[in-house]
């Protein structure tokens, strides 16, 4: 196995310059989730790149934001696929990467728009599969799913459907999100979601006729109070009635009020179990002749540390000791991330493979730049011996 692990490691560090070349030229594209334009030059990049390793590409339009990027390698082997999946998008304006351009420091820290998160992860992901075919890889095929508008969570798009249709029948996946400067991986994440309730009662004026209202504002009112009364942050239940709206002026009783929820889960039942406070408060009258209609404008899957994202972090902990990389640790944290799309369809995923830093999203945020090259064995050397 150690010939198989110096491989890897001779491949990836024979490409060093590229790696840090093509990092730098992705990190100078401004690619927020709603530049759909810097998205698709940047997939454009990413594709030359795939085809120049020999993989099979298809750019898939995901209808309202920017492209999911399909690279595909060793499709004929018999093993089922190892998915490599990541994002292309960042959170940053537009003409931030003109202002904080990619450079490296001298301790050697790499500092540029979404050079942690995580474009230096989608470089990571795709010398790991030249590295495998260096080192003659032909057991399992390899599939790189790269999303074009993670950050916003596929808000504006059909890019979760498309990538649900891309898992097919995967034994598992790594996600090359944000790595941790203490080498923690994490086998667990929140999954969140937005949802608006919207509350119709009977408009009038307030001077000529109140008694014929029916405030819409105020049936707000006791709603806000009966959901937030559900939250049980012990459990993680997170149920927030961050933004409201209601009302055309202080002379009209209101006959239209909405409230605007933001939710976040550890597991599917503590998932269902706010859905359904959600509807009891939305069909739960107190005012009558008002009205309340509940809509899901937006839910992200939790990613649940099941057994067998236990047991893939166990085999990546084995390697990492193997292949001389160091010891790593398993972790949970409460951000989203397209991990919970795999997890929730049963694809075992690691998440947090990429590069190591701090700073994700903010302009002070940087990448160790050793940790690329390191991270990038690691991963091509799990993915061989899976």
């Amino acid at each position: 196995m150690q010939q198989i692990y110096e491989a890897v490691r001779k491949s990836v560090y024979e490409s060093r310059e590229n790696m840090q070349a093509l990092l730098e030229r992705i990190v100078n594209i401004d690619s927020g989730s709603r530049n759909i334009r810097g998205v698709e030059e940047v997939c454009g990049v990413l594709k030359q790149e795939m085809e120049d390793i020999g993989m099979t590409v298809r750019v898939i339009p995901s209808g309202g934001a920017g492209p999911v990027l399909v690279g595909e390698w060793c499709m004929d082997a018999s093993k089922k696929p190892l998915l490599f999946i990541g994002h292309m998008d960042t959170v940053f304006k537009d003409g931030t990467a003109e202002i904080n351009p990619f450079k490296i420091d001298k301790k050697g820290l790499a500092h540029g728009p979404g050079v942690l998160d995580m474009k230096a992860g989608l470089v990571i992901a795709l010398y790991a599969v030249r590295a495998l075919r260096d080192a003659g890889y032909r057991e399992r095929p390899i599939k790189c799913i790269f999303m074009g508008d993670e950050e916003n969570l596929h808000m504006f798009s059909n890019a979760k459907n498309i990538m649900l249709s891309e898992l097919g029948e995967a034994e598992a996946a790594f996600n090359f999100e944000t790595g941790y400067v203490d080498d923690g991986l994490v086998v667990g994440r929140n999954g969140g979601g937005i949802i608006d309730i919207v509350i119709k009662g009977v408009p009038v004026h307030s001077g000529i006729s109140p008694e014929k209202g029916r405030s819409a504002v105020a049936e707000m009112a006791y709603k806000i109070i009966e959901i937030e009364s559900k939250r049980d942050l012990e459990r993680g239940k997170l149920i927030n009635c961050g933004m409201v709206s209601g009302g055309i002026g202080e002379n009209t009783v209101p006959g239209e009020a909405k409230i605007s929820i933001g939710i976040r889960f550890p597991t599917t039942a503590i998932r269902d179990e706010i859905l359904e406070d959600i509807k009891s408060a939305a069909a739960h009258v107190h005012i009558a002749d008002t009205t309340a209609k509940m809509q899901v404008r937006m839910l992200m899957e939790c990613m649940e540390t099941t057994d067998g994202v236990r047991k893939l972090f166990e085999h990546v902990n084995n390697t990492a000791a193997e292949c001389g990389y160091g010891d790593l640790h398993a972790f949970s944290v409460g951000g989203v991330s397209d991990s919970g799309i795999c997890v929730s369809n049963g694809v075992p995923t690691v998440c947090a493979m990429g590069v190591k830093g701090e700073g994700n999203h903010t302009m002070d945020e940087y990448a160790v730049v050793d940790s690329l090259f390191e991270r990038t064995v690691l991963a091509g050397c799990a993915a061989y011996t899976l």
